[in-house]
């Protein structure tokens, strides 16, 4: 029993942390509406920037100094910075694109911090502390000053800003903002100038948490901040994403569990071990379907929002029959040249590019299916791609199957696990599924991908080239028609089922699930058979990347199916365009073109151009609250429109119709 206190003690300042950042997720909730997914990059940037001070190799600062600067300078600039040049303008936007922005933030931000000119391109050990990291013993628990220190500025936070709310006439306006902020700028106040305040201090709390919780890391990643993150919303649901205080309480309780679970559990089990590193995301997964009240409290609602007129719908673009026959017309042409260059042009290293590229836009056709059509935010596709693949390898390898019927069977397995998941994810929309597809990928990946059962033993699994009709794929040139033949098969499935009535009956969901009720259509379905088809989808293509890496195991998972790879997936794809099918086989063609064209061509290092890749990919997202179609369509609309100008109001120096000619008088 005192060995159980003392884990429970021990845990008590990494809660901390995550109740600060808990809290200022909950602070720019009710402030802007906003669930700000890049907080945990946030308290990356003061993190690097107090290692980057602190570093003798560098600039060596003392500890006050290095905090005032990324804490109490930085952390709230860049809070600033973010309402002012991004959420301000997306006060009246729809959730979605509030999500997609965050996202694309969360990509870009720690890829921006990873450049060379800051951290590098290897990890770097943790900062030292703000106060000694030397044990010292409180009561007989060993503990230290850092950790001390830790937990009294977490207390005195959470008082201060209690203090603020009740006792300043700033507390009163950042209250009746977050009721109304139309009713407030009535009353006199101004509400954007509370709104960036507001912002300011939940930045600070970021950078607060980032300088803490640092020196507790090995080293400084920003995947170790991403976990915060997660923790992090996890207090902030348990709080219904409205109540400090139940935010500060849940993120202590989080840290203690997490401490019980590391100290109780045994070390050497894998399913123990997995489950200690996924708590909180198993935490946020469980408080998203079953705490109550939650989904009472979305939106937040301004008495007055509805003042503002609706945004125009990006469906209302008819397409002319002329731009659809060009479409199709280019699509044939550019597939005979690609068979050309396929054939005579390309040499083995760019041939295993494009292959790549192509099997990824297979992939990314599944965001198609259930963001563009379905309008459900999942982020866990990477995951599905990976259940094909592993489920591919595995019944090559055990049972000699044929990779074409392995690849099918493993899309089945991967169709019924996005069917199941699909089940508890019934009453959940928008951000709450976004948030507990990501907690799945991530217990997927910490959880089940170390079990043999899943990935099988530690050695890669061996997965042939198909054997079709008598032709042997193995060779490059082959394997790559082979894979541009299944994108187009493929493809075309996508397009029958968007014309057809399902693909209907998903749009008009889309649009709205109380009008798809209304008319007798069960949504729980149709959102069951989004997630199977995307699913199965997902699944053929991780199946065909096996096969096209000859092999499949933990290896190959982690350089191609990663959680946060998924992420910058959903993200490149909504931004190009999820509701067409050229969005998706941009983005998987871009996805490896774009980055070995910075590598082999403009001579850029692999670390580089990877974080530029991810950066630019990330940074784009940013268009999608301009350009909710995605851009590939936006440019397509523009030409459209352009075509029809010229068309309406033809040039000066154009002919034109002679003039009627008068009959001539009849003659008597």
């Amino acid at each position: 029993m005192p060995d159980v206190v003392e884990y429970a003690i021990r845990g008590v300042p990494m809660g901390c942390v995550f109740a600060l950042v808990a809290i200022g997720i909950v602070l720019t909730y009710k402030t802007s509406g906003v669930l700000n997914l890049a907080f945990g990059a946030q308290a990356y940037v003061s993190a690097a920037l107090y290692y980057t001070l602190r570093d003798p190799d560098r600039f060596g600062w003392p500890m006050v100094p290095a905090v005032v600067v990324s804490v109490l300078i930085a952390a709230p600039a860049l809070g600033w910075f973010l309402d002012r040049a991004l959420y301000r303008h997306l006060r009246t936007a729809p959730p979605v694109a509030k999500l997609v922005v965050s996202l694309g933030l969360l990509v870009a931000i720690p890829q921006i911090v990873n450049l060379d000119f800051l951290l590098g391109s290897q990890a770097k050990l943790a900062p030292p502390g703000v106060a000694s990291e030397d044990p010292i013993y409180v009561a007989g628990i060993n503990t230290s000053a850092n950790e001390i220190v830790t937990v009294v500025v977490a207390v005195l936070s959470v008082l201060g800003l209690g203090l603020l709310f009740r006792r300043t006439n700033l507390g009163l306006q950042m209250r009746a903002v977050v009721e109304s902020p139309r009713m407030t700028q009535l009353a006199g106040v101004n509400a954007d100038r509370v709104g960036s305040f507001a912002w300011m201090l939940s930045s600070l709390f970021a950078g607060l948490a980032g300088v803490l919780v640092a020196p507790l890391f090995a080293q400084l990643t920003d995947l170790d901040f991403f976990g915060l993150l997660i923790a992090a919303l996890a207090a902030a649901v348990f709080a219904r994403l409205v109540s400090i205080p139940m935010a500060f309480a849940g993120g202590i309780a989080l840290g203690v569990g997490q401490a019980l679970a590391a100290g109780v559990l045994p070390a050497d089990n894998v399913l123990s071990t997995g489950f200690r590193s996924v708590l909180p995301f198993a935490v946020l997964f469980g408080l998203l379907l079953f705490w109550p009240g939650l989904r009472d409290h979305a939106g937040g609602g301004d008495p007055l929002a509805g003042v503002d007129p609706p945004p125009p719908s990006p469906g209302g673009f008819v397409r002319p029959r002329w731009m659809t026959v060009l479409n199709r017309s280019l699509a044939g042409a550019g597939l005979v040249v690609f068979v050309v260059a396929t054939l005579a042009v390309f040499d083995e290293f760019w041939l295993r590019v494009i292959t790549q590229g192509i099997i990824l836009s297979l992939i990314f056709l599944s965001v198609t299916v259930v963001v563009g059509l379905a309008g459900q935010i999942s982020l866990c596709q990477a995951a599905f791609a990976a259940v094909g693949a592993f489920a591919t390898a595995q019944l090559v390898d055990k049972t000699g199957m044929s990779v074409l019927v392995a690849m099918v069977v493993g899309a089945a397995v991967a169709a019924a696990l996005g069917a199941l998941i699909a089940l508890p994810a019934l009453r959940l929309s928008g951000i709450y599924l976004a948030l507990a597809t990501l907690a799945f990928a991530v217990m997927f990946e910490n959880v089940l991908v170390p079990l043999e059962a899943v990935s099988g033993p530690t050695r890669q699994l061996k997965v042939p080239r198909p054997l079709l009709a008598g032709i042997d794929f193995a060779n490059n040139r082959a394997f790559l028609l082979l894979c541009t033949a299944l994108l187009a098969l493929v493809a075309g499935i996508v397009l029958l089922i968007r014309n057809g009535t399902t693909g209907r009956a998903l749009t008009a969901m889309r649009s709205s699930e109380l009008g798809v009720a209304s008319l007798g259509l069960s949504t729980g379905r149709l959102k069951v058979i989004a997630f199977a088809v995307s699913a199965a989808i997902a699944g053929f293509g991780g199946g065909l990347m096996a096969t096209f890496e000859r092999q499949m195991g933990r290896q190959v998972y982690q350089a191609n199916f990663t959680f946060f790879v998924g992420l910058v997936w959903v993200v490149l794809v909504i931004t190009l365009g999820a509701r067409t099918v050229p969005g998706a086989v941009t983005g998987g063609l871009s996805f490896v073109l774009f980055r070995q064209i910075l590598e082999k061509v403009l001579g850029v290092s692999a670390t580089l151009a990877g974080s530029v890749s991810f950066i630019l990919f990330g940074l784009g997202a940013l268009t999608y609250a301009k350009h909710p179609e995605g851009i590939v369509e936006a440019q397509t609309q523009r030409f459209v429109r352009l075509v029809s100008r010229r068309r309406a109001h033809p040039p000066d120096d154009a002919p034109t119709a002679v003039d009627p000619v008068a009959p001539a008088e009849a003659r008597p």
